[in-house]
């Protein structure tokens, strides 16, 4: 790993650190852009679950918007924004599924209603009524009633690898503070960038 990407990396660490420690609400939030088949970007917001040197960790049902979308193009962004603290990071990178012994690790820390629903929801399909959701919902609740609840093999997570990485801090005037580390030939670079 280059000093530069290290660098990058104790540098969300530490304003990570600050949000959840100034009470920000909900710290993980975080909007993630993908792109369809027609190059039609779509945006939304999941939650960041973990992050390292290889990248940042979400999860998802890899038949929903935004898994397909990453299964067909596999750039993505994203863009956290801590309000209170007038702060913001861009990430962009390639996402990649995270191997089934790191998906089964997590899946396993998740309530167990969360897990139901992730066996009853078709994410992102049409739904003609919450009472079909609800359905599905208490028919796994009985199937699994007493058992484990396994890990559906279509719920996984996905790790973006960045490939920029930037800083961005409110100052008065609008003149913000903006930071970016980028990979360009195989080398990571680190410049200001006019706000």
């Amino acid at each position: 790993m280059s000093n530069l990407y290290a660098e990058a990396v104790k540098r969300f660490q530490d304003w990570f650190a600050v949000a959840r420690e100034q009470g920000v609400n909900e710290p993980t939030a975080v909007t993630l852009a993908t792109v369809d088949v027609n190059g039609q970007p779509a945006a939304r917001t999941v939650l960041l679950k973990h992050f390292d040197e290889r990248g940042f960790v979400f999860y998802t049902n890899t038949h929903s918007r935004k898994g397909r979308h990453l299964d067909h193009d596999p750039k993505a962004a994203l863009c956290f924004f801590w309000q209170p603290l007038m702060r913001q990071v861009l990430v962009q990178g390639e996402a990649r599924r995270v191997p089934d012994n790191e998906a089964d690790a997590y899946w396993a820390t998740r309530p167990r209603l969360s897990q139901i629903g992730a066996w009853a929801s078709k994410q992102s399909s049409l739904l003609d009524a919450r009472e079909t959701m609800e359905r599905r919902l208490a028919d796994f609740g009985e199937q699994y009633a007493d058992e484990t609840v396994p890990r559906p093999s279509h719920w996984t997570g996905y790790r973006i690898k960045p490939a920029m990485i930037e800083f961005w801090q409110s100052r008065p005037g609008r003149l913000h503070e903006r930071e970016r580390y980028w990979l360009e030939e195989g080398s990571w670079r680190k410049s200001l960038i006019y706000p």
